[in-house]
């Protein structure tokens, strides 16, 4: 009798993919490491790969947070003398939002990649009440989306009213150079009355709101300086030479384009950064907790399949001498 449910107590935990059975002492005596499939380390084995991917994304997040740090401070410097470039043009030809013009420009700021937190989605949203606001039955908003997630998520329920799109803008170093013929590009192949740029402006690593840059035409300018509207200091100038006011005009507001957009840019991919190294930081304290837990699983299961291993040789030795 005792003999009989030796062999069945064996035949019961013989591993699953064991090619050959082995006895009931054998399987009894069998280790957790010396088994890695059978059905007494089958829970084990699944923690422990789970706890062995869980540290590998923690390495990773890491690694992309350090990173994420070291871009941000080399961004954060020219955002910072970049301010000082468009700031001059606001004083000048003023910056209003409420100009009521009938052809406006929204022009996204996204960044290319993710895992940067909701700071594409927040501009996403900051552009679409945008339009709502600046479309009529005699009125036209359209986009122009500058990175792959703007894109992805306009393209989806306003595809009509995309006039263009560029990505990959970061690929290389920012600089002024590539932002102004970007500028120039984008004063070619659209007609504006109001170029609205929406774009994340870099406070600090955890702040960064949404904000939008009006930058108005030549004819818009004229006609609200004409109208007495909020236009700056630029009705206090005289203007001298054989240049006329709207040539001036023309030049100013695409060199201030170019400015604002470049500062947008920049401002942008600081906030990217910054949002980058939230979420990183985050994730790798969310994956150490999780394998806190997984290593209390592990320990706990682990113990619980030695003190069974333990009852079963006790059990097999008292059947043996009863």
């Amino acid at each position: 009798m005792a003999m009989a449910a030796l062999r069945r107590e064996g035949r019961r935990f013989v591993p699953l993919i064991s090619p050959q059975p082995i006895s009931a002492v054998q399987s009894s005596l069998i280790s957790q490491e010396q088994a890695p499939l059978g059905v007494r380390s089958i829970s084990t084995q699944i923690v422990r790969n789970r706890m062995k991917s869980v540290k590998n994304i923690q390495k990773i997040t890491k690694a992309m947070k350090m990173v994420a740090a070291s871009k941000l401070r080399a961004i954060q410097i020219k955002a910072e003398n970049s301010r000082g470039i468009w700031q001059p043009f606001t004083a000048l030809l003023g910056d209003n939002p409420s100009v009521d013009v009938k052809k406006n420009v929204i022009i996204t700021v996204s960044s290319d990649k993710g895992l940067c937190g909701g700071i594409n989605s927040t501009s996403v949203k900051m552009s679409k009440a945008l339009h709502k606001l600046t479309s009529g039955p005699e009125k036209q908003s359209t986009y122009v989306i500058l990175g792959e997630k703007a894109k992805a998520q306009l393209i989806r329920d306003s595809k009509n009213n995309i006039e263009l799109c560029i990505t990959e803008l970061q690929r290389n170093p920012l600089n002024y150079t590539q932002v102004s013929v970007l500028a120039d590009d984008i004063l070619k192949n659209v007609e504006y009355d109001a170029l609205r740029i929406v774009f994340n402006k870099f406070h600090s690593v955890v702040s960064f709101p949404p904000t939008v840059a009006t930058v108005l035409s030549p004819e818009t300018v004229e006609r609200e300086s004409e109208s007495g509207g909020n236009l700056g200091e630029l009705d206090s100038y005289e203007i001298e030479g054989g240049e006329t006011k709207g040539e001036i005009l023309q030049n100013l507001a695409e060199f201030q384009f170019s400015c604002v957009m470049f500062n947008a840019v920049l401002e942008n991919a600081c906030s990217e950064q910054g949002a980058r190294m939230s979420a990183m930081d985050s994730s790798s304290r969310n994956a150490g907790e999780m394998l806190d837990r997984l290593t209390l699983t592990y320990n706990r299961t682990r113990q619980a399949s030695i003190t069974t291993e333990l009852i079963e040789i006790i059990s097999g030795a008292s059947a043996l001498k009863g």
